[in-house]
């Protein structure tokens, strides 16, 4: 059942998740076309995902030559690792290489609007339409084909769609598909603090487990291209709108990074974590695929939310490249199962390790308090303990049970 070359693939979304959906289509020879709600000038403030994993940037490169190592040319890798408990360091490293000695470092740090611009600047590169203020508003589906209407009145048929239109997705409620989990107790408050040109600070991504100086608030902090992310555990307590004030982030800042950083705070957010995947990634007909955010939600422990919708990308764009070429519907059929069931997997996974994560952070109970306090002690003399304290917030190192997936 060869696919009709004229029809494009229709990705909804335009970002990281979509425009890699696009240049991966792109990379496999399906012609695709990008519908993006935000008008072309769309702001994107605060620095959001800033952790792009090795796993990604090779993603980014096998489908687009040179962008996988642009992106790492303008982020940062840090070499220190800290880890304070109650204000005495408990851990620390410091890498003689720390993005290994390969083409491609183990990660890089910048903000997550210049990966946008980066994959923007490659899908001009390579000829591939974005529609901009072109918000989708229905999309229907049948067994040889999809509909997809704007807010707009434009139409569009075609063969497949990726939905990576967001958290909010159109997408996924037309098929009916449905996000279930949790959200966490606790809200957190994230700042953008431009670094000081003058007297920059070290470069170490250092974690604050209950800072003596903030009331004994967890405290995040990580360098990236230009600044530093602040990430504070607000208590159950706390009135996060009060802690997201200029004046109260401020003093935290300066409390945290220097006296010298005060002033220069670039963005605020405070909100709570939600945990939640889609029901399922596909529609009835298998012609609609979710990727990213449209699919999964996590708490940011682990880097898990870009990355792992850069995954889904890239693995949704070879499943519709080889249901485009298949012989039978039931060949094409098969090869979008296979797809929504890997993602799937590797969603629910995601979740449950950043969840591992934000229940650490967040447990009160007798026995996670016990583990912490002992660790801290133990640290002076056993730097496992130590190392332990140091990866916990992150969540579990390793990846999905899918040997052939990567990380994410």
């Amino acid at each position: 059942m060869s696919e009709s070359q004229d029809e494009p693939v229709v990705v909804a979304g335009a970002g990281p998740t979509g425009m890699t959906a696009a240049l991966a289509l792109h990379a496999r020879g399906v012609p695709v076309v990008i519908l993006e709600a935000e008008p072309e000038d769309r702001e994107r403030p605060g620095s959001r995902a800033i952790y792009v994993h090795g796993t990604t940037l090779h993603t980014l490169e096998r489908n687009h030559e040179g962008l996988g190592k642009r992106l790492a040319e303008a982020g940062l890798v840090w070499p220190t690792r800290r880890t304070l408990w109650r204000g005495k360091e408990v851990f620390s490293r410091t890498y003689s290489t720390p993005g290994g000695t390969g083409d491609l470092p183990h990660f890089t740090s910048l903000p997550q609007v210049e990966t946008e611009d980066f994959l923007l600047e490659t899908l001009e590169e390579v000829g591939i339409d974005v529609h901009w203020d072109s918000a989708v508003e229905t999309v229907e589906s049948s067994p040889d084909g999809v509909r997809v209407v704007t807010e707009d009145g434009e139409e569009w048929e075609t063969p497949y769609v990726v939905g990576a239109d967001g958290a909010g997705s159109t997408v996924r409620k037309e098929i009916g598909s449905n996000f279930e989990g949790s959200q966490s107790e606790n809200s957190f408050i994230i700042a953008d603090v431009d670094e000081d040109p003058d007297e920059p600070r070290p470069n170490e991504r250092v974690f604050h487990y209950d800072h003596p100086d903030v009331e004994g608030r967890n405290v995040l902090l990580v360098p990236f291209t230009g600044g530093w992310r602040v990430d504070i555990q607000c208590k159950v307590t706390d009135d996060p709108e009060r802690l997201a004030s200029e004046e109260v982030v401020s003093d935290m800042v300066a409390t945290t990074l220097g006296e010298r950083y005060r002033d220069r705070v670039a963005w605020v957010s405070s909100y709570q974590f939600k945990q939640v995947t889609a029901d399922t990634f596909v529609d009835e007909h298998r012609r609609v695929l979710l990727a990213g955010e449209a699919g999964h939600l996590f708490a940011p422990f682990g880097a898990r939310g870009m990355n792992s919708g850069i995954a889904d990308a890239d693995e949704a764009a070879s499943a519709i490249a080889v249901a485009a070429g298949a012989t039978n519907d039931e060949v094409a059929r098969a090869e979008v199962e296979l797809y929504a069931s890997r993602r799937e997997k590797a969603a629910e996974w995601n979740k449950n390790a950043a969840g591992q994560a934000l229940e650490y952070l967040q447990g009160d109970s007798v026995v996670t308090k016990f583990k912490k306090r002992a660790a801290a002690e133990l640290s002076e003399y056993w730097e496992d303990a130590g190392e332990w304290l140091d990866d916990a917030p992150y969540g579990p190192r390793g990846g999905p049970p899918i040997t052939s997936i990567g990380r994410y």
